[in-house]
């Protein structure tokens, strides 16, 4: 549509095209805003509309938030985007419009991960005090570069390293009995344990 403007509407109009401002402004009806908005740049579109979670009618205009996260990724924008996190939050608390767990980036479980060969691999990178690694090493965006952090959760798919780093970064005296306990609490789950489930499950061994 934007090559066509360009070529055939704009021409026939007897005008310039650097007299024209082209503007992009997409929905989601068909669940591809952002990958239009991203081909609407790519096509040479001068300004590319979008709203925070993709607030708008229908199912929604085309999400701000994710097309700036894949421009900067793209390398087209070199903008410090690490206050994005708390602005998606304000605008899902004045807005009243849901902000899902797995949204990607802004959800809560964006970076959290509960498997056993994940978190290893994460872990490994983070004791070597490679941040820039273990922000990608199982992630397509750097938790970091939006003010955010990886989070290692321990699961029924999790292995010791999940339990070991929690409990450490928890101040907890990481011991073999109090390892192979959660390692066996954790296989009992079916769901990511929470932060309170797991203190809970370690009151429960101390006091036996």
């Amino acid at each position: 549509m934007l090559s066509f403007i360009q070529d055939e509407v704009i021409p026939d109009a007897g005008v310039k095209r650097r007299d024209i401002e082209v503007n992009w402004h997409g929905h989601q009806d068909r669940g591809l805003g952002v990958a239009n908005n991203l081909a609407a740049y790519e096509a040479g579109a001068d300004v590319i509309h979008g709203t925070a979670l993709g607030v708008g009618e229908r199912a929604g205009n085309a999400p701000l938030d994710q097309t700036l996260v894949n421009l900067s990724l793209m390398g087209v924008i070199s903008n410090d985007l690490r206050a994005l996190n708390e602005y998606m939050r304000k605008a899902h608390e004045y807005v009243e419009v849901a902000l899902p767990r797995n949204y990607p980036v802004f959800g809560e479980d964006a970076f959290e991960t509960g498997t056993g060969v994940h978190a290893s691999a994460v872990v490994k990178a983070m004791k070597k005090g490679d941040h820039w690694l273990a922000d990608r090493v199982y992630s397509g965006v750097p938790a970091a570069d939006y003010g955010l952090q990886q989070v290692i959760r321990i699961g029924h798919m999790s292995g010791r390293s999940n339990i070991i780093w929690w409990l450490q970064q928890n101040g907890y005296e990481v011991s073999e009995e109090l390892v192979s306990h959660m390692f066996e609490v954790a296989k009992g789950q079916r769901r990511l344990m929470t932060d309170e489930e797991v203190h809970a499950a370690i009151s429960g061994f101390s006091e036996s």
